[in-house]
């Protein structure tokens, strides 16, 4: 006569899919934390709403103009007539593109004398920031 044992062992197994969503959720985590990193390197602005594709540049230039016509390169102040000077070793043979942050309350005059200075320092492509709805 054959026993039969009282309670019978099964080998245990790996599951992977929890594994998968686990590292599914890592992913997508790590991905919204870097988008949320990254920032210009500009002042705090009233910017004028539109809606614009975001930026994709690596490290962009910004060219901002605050309400009461103060001018900054990177955050570094400058004037009107050193704006060329200051840009032109900022741009890469690459990257040709400035991002212009404008105040909502900036005259318009002295964004656009702002902008021609920057093309005369060798800026090709201009990006206008803007505040999306």
């Amino acid at each position: 006569m054959k026993l039969r044992k009282s309670r019978t062992y099964r080998k245990g197994r790996i599951e992977i899919i929890p594994m998968i969503d686990v590292m599914f959720f890592l992913l997508v985590t790590f991905m919204l934390s870097s988008l949320s990193m990254q920032n210009l390197d500009s002042l705090q602005v009233n910017l004028p709403q539109g809606e614009a594709e975001k930026l994709r540049a690596d490290a962009p230039v910004t060219l901002t103009l605050t309400g009461d016509s103060k001018i900054f390169i990177n955050r570094v102040p400058v004037t009107l007539e050193t704006l060329a000077t200051t840009l032109k070793p900022l741009l890469h043979a690459s990257q040709q593109s400035v991002v212009v942050s404008a105040d909502n309350e900036a005259p318009q005059g002295m964004v656009v004398q702002a902008m021609l200075q920057a093309r005369s320092a060798g800026a090709e492509h201009f990006l206008i920031a803007v505040k999306h709805k």
